[in-house]
């Protein structure tokens, strides 16, 4: 079971995007359904019960919007406990694990700094990442230059993706980083 101030990749996506703006749970689900953010979940068996665990948590408060209409809509907003929980979890440490296991993780994290905790705090987020990438590369490296000769060519084959996803991943946070240390925003 999860701890309360640790967050599960949905709950990390529903956070950062209401912190973004307030939003109802169709809005969230909308999100989900038509954007790459859809692969967490569009489900209703899924986002309202985790929008309700948030809502417990005293992360996010929802407020009835047209109370008069025939479609009243409750609307959830960030509360600042849920800020400060949303921008703990977005500035924590990058590690090999994370790395390794939770790149979806580590990308959510990186679309909702800049918004939550600004630029600087992004670049250092970025600069964590790529480290850990390269280190991670670098002992994969090593390991196949152990193994090379008795891997089979579909394990060499399967090795060599991984390999070039990770050297994207290294070079994409170093041209980000560029980026960001030079643009204003």
């Amino acid at each position: 079971m999860q701890e309360k101030n640790q967050l599960s990749t949905l709950s990390l996506a529903i956070l950062g995007l209401i912190g973004q703006k307030p939003l109802s749970g169709y809005d969230v689900r909308k999100v989900f359904s038509t954007t790459p953010m859809g692969h967490f979940s569009s489900s209703p068996g899924a986002i309202y019960p985790a929008l309700k665990r948030i809502e417990k948590n005293g992360w996010i408060k929802g407020e009835v919007k047209n109370r008069k209409t025939l479609r009243p809509k409750l609307v959830f907003k960030l509360t600042d406990t849920g800020r400060k929980v949303l921008a703990e979890h977005l500035t924590r440490p990058v590690t090999k694990d994370d790395v390794m296991w939770h790149m979806d993780d580590l990308m959510l994290r990186f679309a909702f700094l800049g918004h939550v905790v600004g630029r600087k705090q992004t670049v250092k987020f970025l600069k964590e990442f790529a480290a850990e990438v390269e280190a991670h590369l670098s002992s994969l490296r090593q390991y196949m230059d152990e193994v090379r000769e008795t891997m089979s060519p579909y394990g060499r084959l399967a090795m060599d993706n991984g390999l070039d996803s990770y050297r994207v991943n290294a070079r994409w946070a170093r041209r980000a980083i560029k980026q960001l240390q030079q643009s204003g925003e």
